[in-house]
């Protein structure tokens, strides 16, 4: 597998990792925004990022706009951008989507990071100014990576293929649901018919009607599904009775997940795809995360914002 972080080897973790693993690390910021970049990772990626962020908030802060302030916190969970006040979550960015994380080595207070958007699949640059903690900052998200791959290594992804089987049995199960559901279809659809042409028929055509089969008590056998008479075909055998509706009550199979049903289910009902999730996080941290001190500011533009 290929290495899922680098970094300068002058470089040094600045927390435990239990504050990353059992907590998470605060920092406040001002968010500068974010914009889509064509690549993953790059110095140049993240520098034309920055321009342009930068001359966007010179625009708004010519017109009296304020740069919104915002509360990062870093865990191995990811990175979330907060309002400070509300806790109100904007951004959640996991780890295993961030690929590039640079901070400024003139500028002391802007750092900013790429990260792969969960919906959209387009790769976002994030741009902050954080009071000179940059490099904390950058070193900080480092850290919490590291730490991220080397738990999915221990608790996920050495079991990466067992869990795709079962993901694998998961999808069969639903597969066999749903042709014993199209089998239900097709029976009642021929006892229906049968039905149809029973009724259709008269004694007066010479078809002697049976009565009810009866036990040896004279009476007629108890149905759970139905207190009424069981219907003749016309050769005298008992047709089968209806089969019952299904019970509103959900079951779930062996692997906890509900079963799949084509009829009543929502776009939302359908179980995770735990394959792909896994396939994606594989991804994400294989590809790895590269820290970068660089320049960003380039002319006077880059001033302080």
């Amino acid at each position: 597998m290929n290495r899922a972080f680098s970094r300068k080897k002058d470089k040094t973790w600045m927390h435990t990792p239990e504050a990353l693993s059992k907590h998470y690390i605060p920092y406040n910021a001002k968010f500068l925004g974010s914009t889509e970049v064509e690549q993953p990772k790059g110095t140049e990626v993240v520098r034309d990022a920055v321009r342009k962020l930068k001359f966007a908030r010179h625009i708004k802060k010519s017109e009296g706009q304020k740069i919104p302030k915002v509360e990062l916190q870093i865990s191995i969970y990811g990175v979330k951008i907060l309002e400070p006040k509300t806790k109100e979550v904007q951004h959640n960015c996991q780890l295993h989507r961030i690929s590039f994380c640079a901070d400024d080595k003139t500028d002391k207070r802007i750092f900013t990071f790429i990260c792969k958007d969960s919906e959209s699949n387009k790769h976002l640059c994030f741009v902050f100014d954080s009071e000179k903690c940059a490099e904390e900052i950058t070193l900080t998200i480092g850290q919490a990576f590291d730490l991220a791959y080397r738990k999915f290594l221990e608790s996920g992804g050495k079991d990466v293929e067992t869990r795709k089987q079962i993901a694998g049995m998961q999808k069969r199960i639903q597969d066999l649901e749903t042709e014993n559901m199209e089998l239900k279809n097709k029976v009642q659809d021929l006892e229906d018919r049968l039905r149809t042409t029973q009724v259709s028929s008269s004694p007066a055509c010479g078809v002697t009607v049976m009565s009810p089969s009866t036990d040896i008590f004279d009476m007629i056998p108890f149905s759970p599904v139905s207190h009424q008479s069981p219907t003749s075909a016309r050769n005298g055998t008992q047709l089968l009775p209806p089969i019952p509706s299904r019970s509103t009550e959900i079951k779930r199979d062996l692997f906890g997940a509900e079963p799949f049903d084509p009829f009543n289910c929502g776009s939302g009902d359908f179980p995770p795809d735990i394959q792909s999730k896994l396939d994606e996080m594989q991804e994400g941290f294989k590809m790895g995360l590269t820290l970068e001190g660089t320049v960003f500011c380039l002319d006077p533009l880059d001033s302080r914002c």
